[in-house]
């Protein structure tokens, strides 16, 4: 599965052209190039490898290329897995959502999603009396707001492990340098202190790694007010939440409630993300201990050399609406290097690029990996 939509862009703010695919330096540059051709490009070129061979197959192999990822899945997986889920029925499911982890030019880890969190937004609406702005009010809903937004941002849920965050921290002590690996391994063991002190240590150093610990919330717009001189009955904040698989989400919001503490901010969920059933999504775990696991456990190995990591990515892919119905989906993709993303090269970026050599060796890895699990056994 991959998606064939992308993010927005904005022309001026890129040195190669977003659509050209301009190859320069060994990269290759253009919107979708890290997110999500690759996916798309190998997939394509494994059924073609498939059938030109031709290799016998013992397992049916679908290609599923569709839109809306970025923004409307209602119009790409989730339209399919709601309306033509037998179409696309399968055991396995294989897409985005990790990668390969190179630093200094040296492949460092791979990394496989086994598991992800959901989005789902809260607004927390406080009112009061509209007034005059010379005569401050104590019952000011903007101010009412700014105490309940400190006090969520101040708020942090417990630490909550699962088999893949579990295997994910402790594989990566083991490739990391000795000072930072402390952190990975006191973040998975069973004394409180060490636990607390390595949370800290994530939240403040590693936040995508902090993420991965819990449902987080981080606080994105305000909206409030409309003259300099009018105090407003009414102001919003939207959190973006990210549950964790196993996470109740009408327990989440009774406890966030009591974290505001406060009878003039009311929080209740806003919709978000956009859904054809209107229900909120779901997260769910894949397993790590199966065939599938083994097999691209087994590819990457063989491609890379490296350890390989299961993981439970913070952000969100398509492959969130096909393990509702029980598929067993897993997330791979390209090496990349570390150094990319804060020098603005990275999925999203204005200078969105890709290794070169490195996407042939993901086609290439598409297709021994697609074989591996489908082929008829000799």
């Amino acid at each position: 599965m991959g998606h064939t939509d992308v993010v927005n862009v904005d022309p001026a703010k890129w040195t190669h052209p977003p659509f050209s695919a301009d190859r320069d330096g060994g990269y290759i540059y253009g919107r979708g190039t890290l997110d999500d051709r690759p996916h798309v490009v190998g997939a394509l070129m494994a059924l073609l490898k498939l059938k030109r061979d031709p290799v016998p197959l013992d397992r049916d192999v679908i290609f599923l290329a569709e839109a809306g990822e970025e923004g409307n899945p209602m119009l790409g997986a989730e339209y399919m897995v709601t309306e033509h889920f037998d179409a696309i029925d399968a055991e396995y499911c294989l897409a985005e959502g990790a990668g390969v982890v190179r630093k200094g030019g040296k492949v460092r880890y791979a990394s496989v999603e086994t598991a992800e969190k959901v989005p789902n937004g809260i607004d927390m609406i406080a009112r009061g009396p509209s007034g005059h702005g010379s005569r401050p009010l104590q019952t000011n809903a903007v101010v009412h707001l700014a105490r309940a937004v400190a006090a969520v941002a101040a708020w942090q849920p417990p630490v909550v492990l699962n088999d893949t965050t579990r295997t994910f921290f402790q594989r990566l002590a083991e490739v990391s340098e000795p000072d930072v690996a402390k952190h990975y391994r006191d973040v998975v063991s069973q004394d409180p202190a060490a636990v607390a002190g390595a949370d800290a240590w994530l939240r403040a150093n590693e936040p995508n790694y902090a993420s991965m610990l819990r449902t987080s919330v981080s606080p994105n717009i305000i909206q409030g007010g409309y003259r300099p001189n009018v105090i407003p009955s009414e102001a919003k904040a939207t959190l973006d939440v990210r549950f964790r698989p196993g996470d109740n989400y009408d327990q989440f919001l009774a406890d966030l409630t009591r974290v505001v503490a406060d009878p003039a901010v009311e929080l209740r969920f806003n919709g978000w993300p956009p859904s054809i059933t209107g229900k909120p999504r779901v997260a769910s775990i894949s397993r790590i201990d199966n065939e599938a696991f083994a097999v691209i456990e087994g590819t990457l190995k063989k491609h890379y050399g490296v350890t390989v990591l299961p993981v439970m990515g913070t952000g969100a892919t398509d492959m969130a609406f096909v393990r509702t119905k029980g598929v067993q989906c897993y997330g791979f993709g390209p090496a990349a290097d570390e150094e990319d993303g804060p020098k603005g090269f990275g999925a999203h970026s204005d200078q969105e690029r890709i290794l070169e050599a490195e996407l042939y060796r993901f086609v290439h890895l598409t297709v021994d990996l697609t074989t591996a699990l489908a082929s008829a056994p000799h």
